[in-house]
């Protein structure tokens, strides 16, 4: 029987369309200390909710939590890398709202930081080893990835906007002896992680007689690494500023704050 292609394609379209990943975006944000970072939150879709790892991480958008805009929850900020919790805690936590149908009222979700949200990973493997609180060897990687990718993949996949922010690590290549600078991860985690988001941005401010301004690297240079599916072909500056619902109004996508 011969295929209707019209029709077949026509359904693709619709179906592409219709997806919420589709609609919506994933960004790997890192950079050191005092660049911004916890900040983006302002400037993100509404409703936003952060699931923070890292202890007082999240006191810069106090105002915000305070107007209703912003929602934390910092329960996962305290572990006991002897009696790890934090991460199957959030896992719990995560799937209940999930099931509950938060995230179809929540512009963004953030996990703040994924650094430590994945070394809390690393806790649970390192414990089912026996050796909670030690140092992690090469056969507790694979096991921490998968954990990770499922949960990335998961996170990914809500219908919401999705940033994980990261602290930055530099990384020497020793074939070339070239220093790079990306996001922290235990091990190997590092190259595998980011290779699942559609954005990764570096965080980074720029002094000028004004004071600070606070921008975001799309692009990757010699020294960092970043890239944007967002802003193909020149659509973003190689440096933007750091606000979310500008990169996305520039890139055609929804700026909308969702109601609860």
């Amino acid at each position: 029987m011969a295929l209707d292609i019209k029709k077949e394609l026509s359904e693709l379209q619709m179906m592409y369309k219709d997806n919420a990943r589709t609609n919506s975006f994933n960004a790997l944000i890192y950079g050191p200390m005092g660049t911004g970072k916890t900040n983006i939150a302002r400037t993100c879709r509404k409703p936003v909710l952060i699931h923070s790892f890292d202890p007082g991480g999240t006191k810069t958008v106090r105002d915000e939590v305070e107007k209703g805009t912003v929602y934390v929850d910092n329960r996962f900020e305290n572990e006991d890398a002897m009696n790890p919790s934090a991460f199957n805690n959030w896992d719990k936590e995560y799937h209940r709202l999930k099931q509950g149908g938060m995230f179809d009222k929540i512009g963004t979700f953030i996990i703040d930081s994924a650094t430590t949200w994945s070394g809390a990973a690393m806790n649970v493997t390192l414990k089912k080893a026996g050796r909670q609180g030690g140092t992690p060897q090469q056969n507790d990687y694979l096991p921490t990835m998968v954990l990770l990718e499922n949960a990335i993949k998961d996170i990914t996949s809500l219908p919401c906007d999705v940033i994980l922010i990261c602290h930055e690590d530099t990384d020497k290549d020793e074939a070339s002896g070239k220093m790079f600078v990306g996001p922290l991860f235990i091990g190997k985690l590092k190259y595998r992680i980011p290779i699942l988001f559609d954005e990764i941005y570096y965080a980074c401010t720029k002094e000028t007689s004004s004071g600070v301004n606070y921008f975001f690297l799309t692009r990757a240079t010699g020294l960092y690494k970043a890239r944007t599916r967002l802003g193909k072909g020149g659509l973003f500056e190689t440096y933007e500023t750091q606000d979310i619902k500008a990169l996305l109004k520039k890139a055609g996508y929804n700026t909308e704050d969702k109601t609860i």
